[in-house]
């Protein structure tokens, strides 16, 4: 009968490996974005008309949940999720935009991976740019 137990052990033990060993190597925001999700030209300071750009840089091979809570001082703006599976180094990038534009102020953005905290970004929206 140790047969089956030794079988189905067997079997879980490729699972266990699967676990996700993704690393978070950087954070930038931007107005753009490149084709592989990297940040154009980083940046802190955006007009209020500005779409936000958020880059995660990872590394590492894996599955995760990356999320972003943008916030405007205390005020959850938005907080979009993206499931992810990679194989080696990669961006995932998420957006912030207002069709009526944004409030002048301090914002920031908060970024997490399976639900815990890996990094925060603080930007400017100011009229003046």
């Amino acid at each position: 009968m140790r047969t089956p137990a030794v079988l189905v052990l067997l079997l879980l033990l490729p699972l266990a490996a699967c676990e996700s060993h993704l690393r978070v190597t950087g954070i930038e925001l931007g107005r753009s974005v490149n084709a592989d999700s990297s940040i154009s030209n980083p940046t802190t300071t955006f007009s209020p008309r500005d779409t936000v750009y958020l880059s995660v840089s990872t590394a590492g091979v894996g599955s995760a949940v990356i999320s972003v809570k943008w916030m405007y001082g205390e005020r959850l703006v938005d907080e979009p999720k993206k499931k992810v599976s990679y194989r080696d180094l990669a961006s995932t990038d998420f957006s912030l935009q207002s069709l009526s534009g944004f409030p002048p102020g301090d914002y920031r953005a908060e970024v997490f991976v399976d639900g815990q905290p890996v990094g925060t970004k603080t930007f400017r929206v100011d009229p003046k740019r």
